[in-house]
């Protein structure tokens, strides 16, 4: 075991505070450069800098404070608040502390105001490190426990890189209920260059802790291409062109020439930066199984790894677009229990992301990762059928003839296109729902994660005789719900699938994954 996991507190790394406020002060300084880059001027280039006594240099403030004496007052305030921030850095880095105990992980920080956080070691849905570029220049992480709940996730940042990588390993032991002993930190080998060389160009994941045969990795022209296809470069694409066609008519029509430039131009910008932003997101990206659960690891600049223990997959949904038939291109999303649904924002929404994008295989050997238990189980009893048979009829499959229960041909009302399609399949584990004829998703909850299942029938549908199934599970980017079924099939897949979440949830044993080890 770590020092930084025998239950005492300690600090974080000394780079901290320039790490977390220190670069708003650069920007400030920054700021002040820039209002007086004259002055800069004529202190280091006075052949070309501007005479003091010419009329457009005069009301200049330096001139004002030099002239009159004030210089060497105003540099002593000028210092004074230098020492008053470097004070309230250091005072703010000595009041925050953590640690790390058998059944918590306690974050206490604030000089004025404190705040203690704690992150119970059962609750733990996920242990993340982060590294910015900036950060990984001084040799630091930020590590991030994630627990189940509403903003719950506690964080230290930063740590020193090796020490978050041992502290995340200690805090994974901890959680699992593992009685054997942690190995011995490794000593620092090497300069001080030669270590942060090594932590840049180190991969996110350790060879030594899973298999190269289970590893999945990303081609970047894939990645790339993908990104291109995908929905949002589309609408990018139909209002550059709508504004392309203002802009000609502009020309020969009305004077309104730059306003529709200008309207132009931060489309062109904002579609660029996405593209930049998605493709150097999920540059290096990796995913393997270890023994506490799915490695995931992306990041060109700032790197991202994520480990999710067993059991901690509450849904997975495989969704293929229109433009990503042809290539065979599918993406893989999960629901977890540290994440918000639709208002958690841009940046939680693409943390629910552990394929970008992947063949039909790639997708196969994911879902291995993800839901282990489920793709080594034996096939159903009931027809002799194995997961990966359902898995690939639910990706591919356009319904009819297969083992998925469709909606009857009347529901051509309220399912123009996908009404073959629409259906739902019962396995030992899991309840598969396929849906979407353009957009072609199959979702997958596994029965211990499932918390309720409604069925509702509005008035059209109860006309029709038709009925939709909605599987509850926590908040996400996937809504495990099933429209336009018969009535019948509806209340049959609610009687099943409850049977099946009552069963399953009184023989879960995730909970401590590793509690067998001694």
């Amino acid at each position: 075991m770590t020092p930084l996991a025998d239950g005492a507190w300690h600090r974080l790394h000394p780079a901290t505070p320039l790490l977390r406020g220190g670069i708003a002060l650069i920007a400030i300084i920054g700021i002040i450069v820039t209002n007086l880059r004259e002055r800069l001027v004529q202190w280091f280039f006075p052949a070309i800098a501007c005479p003091p006594r010419a009329p457009e240099c005069q009301g200049d403030p330096v001139d004002l404070i030099v002239s009159n004496g004030y210089a060497l007052i105003a540099l002593a305030i000028v210092l004074a608040l230098l020492l008053v921030l470097v004070a309230l850095f250091y005072v703010s880095w000595r009041a925050h502390t953590f640690r790390v105990t058998g059944e918590v992980v306690e974050v206490r920080s604030g000089v004025l105001f404190r705040t203690h956080r704690k992150a119970r070691l059962d609750r733990i849905q996920g242990v993340t490190i982060v590294r910015p570029m900036f950060a990984r220049l001084l040799g630091a992480a930020r590590l991030e426990v994630e627990v189940a709940g509403n903003d719950a996730n506690v964080q230290l940042a930063y740590l020193g890189t090796a020490a978050s990588d041992l502290l995340r390993a200690d805090i994974l032991r901890l959680a699992s209920g593992s009685r054997a002993a942690a190995g011995e930190s490794p000593a620092a080998a090497g300069s001080l260059l030669d270590r942060r060389v090594s932590e840049l160009l180190a991969p996110e994941l350790d060879p030594l802790l899973a298999a190269p045969e289970s590893v999945v990795r990303m081609h970047p022209g894939r990645l790339i291409g993908s990104t291109l296809l995908s929905g949002t470069t589309v609408v990018f694409l139909v209002v550059a062109i709508a504004v392309s066609i203002g802009l000609v008519l502009s020309i020969s029509v009305s004077r309104d020439f730059l306003v529709l430039l200008f309207t132009f131009v931060p489309i062109v910008l904002g579609l660029g930066s996405y593209l930049v932003r998605r493709v150097t997101r999920f540059l290096r990206y990796t995913i393997a199984r270890t023994p506490d659960g799915v490695r995931i690891g992306y990041g060109l600049l700032t790197t991202r790894n994520d480990t999710l223990p067993p059991g901690r997959i509450h849904s997975v949904a495989v969704s293929q677009n229109l433009l990503w038939r042809p290539a065979g291109w599918w993406t893989v999303r999960v629901n977890r229990a540290s994440r918000g649904g639709p208002s958690a924002g841009q940046s939680a929404q693409q943390n629910t992301i552990v394929l970008p994008v992947g063949s039909r295989a790639d997708v196969l050997r994911v879902l291995e990762l993800l839901l282990p238990e489920l793709m080594g189980a034996a096939p159903n009893s009931a027809g002799g059928v194995d997961l990966r048979t359902l898995l690939n009829n639910g990706l591919v499959g356009r319904g009819g003839h297969d083992e998925f229960t469709g909606s009857p041909r009347r529901a051509v009302v309220l399912r123009w296109f996908s009404w073959r399609r629409n259906g739902f399949a019962l396995f030992p584990g899991a309840v598969l729902l396929r849906k979407g004829a353009i957009w072609r998703e199959l979702a997958i909850v596994p029965t211990p994660r499932m918390q309720s299942v409604a069925i509702e029938q509005g008035p059209i549908e109860r006309a029709l005789r038709l009925a939709a199934v909605h599987v509850h599970t926590v908040a996400g980017p996937i809504s495990p719900r099933l429209g336009a079924l018969d009535a019948r099939d509806a209340e049959a897949f609610f009687r099943d699938a409850e049977l099946a979440a009552v069963t399953a949830g009184g023989s879960e044993g995730t909970h401590r994954w590793r509690s067998g080890e001694n």
